[in-house]
């Protein structure tokens, strides 16, 4: 018999929600985080948008995980009194090209089942965001910003609760597939090394997710990890008060980025970014470089009219776990229950960037599905 029945690789917000979701009805739940707290990575360093559901294709994970992942996050938020707003979002076109793209995003939304979706002209848009430039927009009533910290927070004290049992600073070194299940070496910050089996194996290693499936014995080159590198600049006061929603440019085709938007957030402040750039290696570089300042002004004057160079001051940066290359096709997320490959019991996890807080409870209840028989 094993010693766990189910272990989650990593604490992000995809982790502890699957950790939320198992241990409702498994008491045997461990989660393994290198870190020595949960959310230090991905899940901490983005926009904190719930999506609608707008951008992906039919049919995808992540066009099925938002949409869905977007109910059960308001629901939850709602019922648990998480920090949201229901703030809506205009994705702003200033071209004739971009107003095409608009009836493209609209019908792709009403695909994905987000029928809320309503075409605005440059008198209504001006009725409800008179600060923004725009010829044409579609707007978004059910994207909103949520307290990510907050919704990890509660995940993690339902996780514990539910009798959870998590270990930080603490990595995987070895897997090793045994007879019933996998035998997990690991490490302490103090370099201390020791060992147990886990039934079931979930990856949830975000920018090191592709590394597990490697260890556990997977060597798929579509698996491999891209760093992708976004920064955000803040909008210095008073002028980060003059929009009130999420003001979003029609994205670029290949879809790297959603391309340097404007985020309100639960205080009332506003930023720009991402930026979206492959790093040449695998380095965990959050520095903010002040000098693409003008970069970002650039971008969004296009659509906010009002900002000036000096209006902008350093942020945060984050990193994106991209399963797709430099100039490579929108690629999907990798959620897989390895068991046709050999690996029973173990369900990867790979490649969660965008729109991965929005959709991590649809995730969670996802990951559910796949392991019944496993039980």
């Amino acid at each position: 018999m094993a010693d766990a029945q189910y272990t989650i690789i990593g604490a992000g917000v995809v982790g502890l929600a699957i950790a939320a979701r198992l241990s409702e009805s498994n008491q045997d739940v461990f989660i393994i985080e290198k870190h020595l707290q949960y959310g230090q990575e991905v899940s901490s360093r983005n926009s904190e948008v719930i999506h609608s559901g707008i951008y992906y294709p039919r049919g995808s994970l992540k066009a099925r995980m938002c949409v869905r992942g977007r109910e059960l996050l308001y629901r939850l938020c709602e019922s648990e009194s998480i920090d949201y707003r229901k703030c809506g979002k205009l994705i702003v076109a200033n071209t004739p090209e971009e107003e095409k793209e608009l009836e493209a995003l609209r019908a792709k939304g009403n695909e994905n089942g987000v029928d809320d979706l309503v075409l605005l002209d440059r008198e209504e848009v001006e009725a409800i965001e008179p600060n923004v430039r725009t010829t044409r927009a579609l707007f978004s009533p059910s994207t909103g910003i949520v307290d990510s910290h907050g919704l990890m927070k509660w995940l993690y004290n339902r996780a514990i609760s539910n009798g959870t049992e998590i270990v930080f600073g603490t990595e995987v070194i070895q897997i090793e597939p045994i007879r019933i299940g996998y035998r997990l070496e690991l490490a302490d910050t103090t370099g201390d090394r020791f060992s147990f089996t886990t039934k079931n194996l979930i990856n949830c290693a975000g920018l090191e997710s592709d590394l597990i499936a490697h260890m556990a014995g997977i060597r798929d080159s579509l698996y491999q990890i891209h760093f992708c590198k976004g920064e955000y600049f803040r909008v210095n006061p008073p002028k980060d008060k003059l929009v009130s929603r999420l003001i979003y440019p029609v994205p670029g085709r290949k879809l790297v980025g959603l391309g340097i938007h404007a985020t309100i957030d639960l205080g009332g402040s506003l930023k720009l970014g991402p930026s979206a750039f492959y790093l040449p290696e695998r380095k965990y570089d959050y520095a903010v470089d002040a000098a693409n300042a003008l970069q970002f002004y650039h971008s969004a004057m296009a659509f906010l009219p009002f900002l000036e160079p000096d209006d902008l001051t350093p942020d945060i940066a984050g990193i994106r776990p991209k399963v797709q290359g430099p100039g490579e096709p929108v690629r999907d997320f990798i959620i897989v229950h390895e068991k046709d490959r050999g690996f029973p019991g173990l369900v990867n996890c790979i490649g969660i960037e965008s729109p991965g807080l929005t959709s991590a409870l649809a995730i969670a209840e996802y990951v559910e599905q796949l392991l019944p028989s496993q039980v």
